[in-house]
């Protein structure tokens, strides 16, 4: 997990290292191209095979979804400071409980809800509405992080039946082309070696980074893990501030560690409550057998 998300650190420097010559959607395509180079390891281990599926019309509804989070998640970074740009996309969780509720029909009680309201609180201190202007860059962050969530949810649907190679694959495999469609018009070749480099290294992170996800979710508890995906805003910001002499404000600061907290607090919540199903589970069902 840690390493996970050094890889996810190291991918928005690169982001923001081409983005001095190349517009952000141009790196994203980039970024789907060679993902899909470095996930190729991935189709030799688990075959052709894995790549059949009844379930084609949900995957390309997955990766419209999931293109639209990556072009804004991009856009956000090149255009804000890379602490806050990474602080608001903490608050992906806060719209993936919501969203499990209205599409999954997931039942959310009051101590969640609270956390959700809790971690828009702190939304609300890294943007200060009132206070300072909303930027156009703020909103596009906020949406990078409420399509993220929509897509975490048709990957719920997906894992239902698909296996998580196949997930991944083809999610490559189709954005890789979609992601070209919005390079085209601000398209302009990348001038020179440095800049080839930040967008192979921004493809090969990205995939490492969701590869070892995988493993440490496969590994370890959710939300034993979690709080090490909090180490990326100081790594970030560290490093920001060294190349590209930004700081990073307290509201940011403030408001970052209000949305991690309630968003830990609904991920242990979430993990808590799946126990408990797996362990009541068997009571019930032979408390169904003795009364059959």
């Amino acid at each position: 997990m840690l390493g996970s998300t050094l890889m996810f650190a190291g991918m928005a420097i690169t982001i923001r290292l081409a983005a001095a010559d190349l517009h952000a959607f141009e790196i994203a395509f980039f970024r789907n191209l060679f993902g899909l180079f470095f996930a190729l390891p991935l189709l030799r281990r688990a075959g052709l095979g894995v790549l059949r599926s009844h379930r084609m019309g949900l995957y390309l509804v997955r990766c419209l979804i999931g293109l639209g989070a990556m072009l804004c998640g991009f856009w956000s970074l090149v255009h804000l400071p890379l602490g806050q740009a990474i602080a608001l996309s903490y608050a992906t969780p806060l719209f993936v409980t919501i969203g499990a509720v209205l599409v999954l029909g997931e039942v959310v009680r009051l101590r969640r809800w609270t956390a959700v309201a809790i971690g828009f609180v702190g939304v609300l201190i890294i943007v200060r509405p009132g206070v300072s202007e909303v930027s156009l860059a703020v909103l596009v962050a906020l949406a990078s992080a409420a399509l993220a969530a929509s897509a975490a949810i048709t990957i719920k649907f997906l894992s239902r039946t698909e296996p998580a190679e196949a997930i991944v694959i083809w999610m490559v495999l189709i954005m890789t082309p979609l992601s070209l469609i919005p390079a085209i018009p601000v398209w302009s070749w990348p001038s020179n070696g440095l800049l080839w480099l930040w967008l192979v290294l921004t493809g090969l992170l990205g995939t490492a980074g969701h590869t070892l996800l995988t493993e440490a979710y496969k590994r370890g508890d959710v939300s034993a893990l979690t709080p090490i995906n909090f180490v990326q805003l100081p790594v970030v910001a560290l490093i920001a501030w060294w190349l590209f002499d930004e700081g990073i404000s307290r509201y940011t600061v403030l408001g970052a560690s209000i949305i991690f907290a309630s968003t830990f607090y609904i991920v242990r919540r979430e993990a808590k409550l799946a126990r408990r199903a797996v362990t009541d589970k068997p009571i019930a069902e032979h408390s169904d057998t003795v009364h059959r």
